[in-house]
């Protein structure tokens, strides 16, 4: 078993050893295939198909197991090595310190938001993004998305409103859901109801490829998704008569049957359940 750290926490050498796995990983071609799953299952609800990684209740157990499957790859290249979660209700500006140059690097400098500082900058030849995607190939970032339309990161008070809802996820089991813990934390506004929250308006909140599918092109996107699957165990914690729902596919006639997955229905595409993901303390913990 090993430890998942606060990010604030780690010493110098944890970062670079973690920097530098990330960049193994990024040379030998592994990272790019994480991103294109990630664009691949980033289904949406108005898509007629299966959906196990977002708008559906399986997104926490389904990205509790890609989180895992990164920090194996991970580990290959340095067995010391795991992913550290970023608390964005405390470290929340531009200077916290994931955004230090010998960690993450900064924002995106204005005009073109291209990010210039740090291990993950296009100029020092280790990282480029946005094949298949976009012609410029170097990482952008756009921190609180200044102007006319401003994005803040989640606050402590947002966060415990999410962790007191005592029901999982509710029908229709998608981006509308107005209940549930699940849809409180993924985040999806809802017209008239409600704006983005948590996890989704963290994603906007970074900008750049973090702002779409494609967004493990950021590797703050780890670190984002290790909080998140950390606040998924605050909520079990807290509600342990609380349980995964739907416990199988939603009957008939429901338009959800064929692209929700129950408790024992296997994920794509590694074959695993979610009730297989409900316990990590095997293998990891958080500190």
């Amino acid at each position: 078993m090993y430890t998942r750290k606060n990010q604030r926490d780690l010493t110098r050498t944890e970062k670079r050893r973690l920097v530098d796995a990330i960049l193994k990983l990024k040379r030998s071609g592994r990272y790019d295939d994480f991103v294109v799953m990630h664009r691949e299952y980033y289904v949406m609800d108005t898509e007629r198909r299966s959906r196990p990684a977002h708008m559906t209740p399986s997104f926490f157990p389904w990205h509790r197991q890609y989180l895992l499957e990164f920090e194996k790859a991970l580990q290959r290249v340095d067995a010391g090595v795991s992913v550290p979660y970023w608390d964005w209700t405390r470290d929340n500006t531009p200077t916290s310190s994931l955004w230090a140059e010998d960690f993450l690097g900064g924002n995106g400098r204005p005009g073109d938001r291209r990010v210039t500082t740090g291990p993950f900058a296009y100029a020092t030849g280790n990282w480029s993004v946005g094949r298949g995607v976009t012609d410029e190939h170097y990482l952008t970032r756009n921190f609180g998305r200044p102007g006319s339309n401003p994005v803040s990161l989640p606050t402590g008070d947002d966060l415990a409103r999410a962790l007191k809802d005592p029901v999982y996820d509710t029908e229709p089991w998608n981006s509308v859901c107005t209940q549930g813990f699940r849809n409180r934390v993924e985040g999806w506004g809802i017209r008239g109801v409600r704006t983005v929250g948590l996890h989704n308006r963290v994603h906007q909140w970074v900008g750049g490829p973090m702002a779409g599918a494609a967004s493990p092109e950021d590797p703050v996107f780890w670190l984002h998704h290790s909080f998140i699957d950390l606040i998924w165990d605050r909520w079990r914690t807290a509600h342990p008569k609380s349980a995964y729902v739907p416990g199988r596919k939603p009957a008939d006639p429901g338009p959800e049957r064929d692209h929700v997955f129950g408790l024992d229905e296997a994920m794509p595409p590694w074959g695993v359940t979610p009730r297989k993901l409900l316990d990590h303390a095997k293998v990891y913990r958080y500190a």
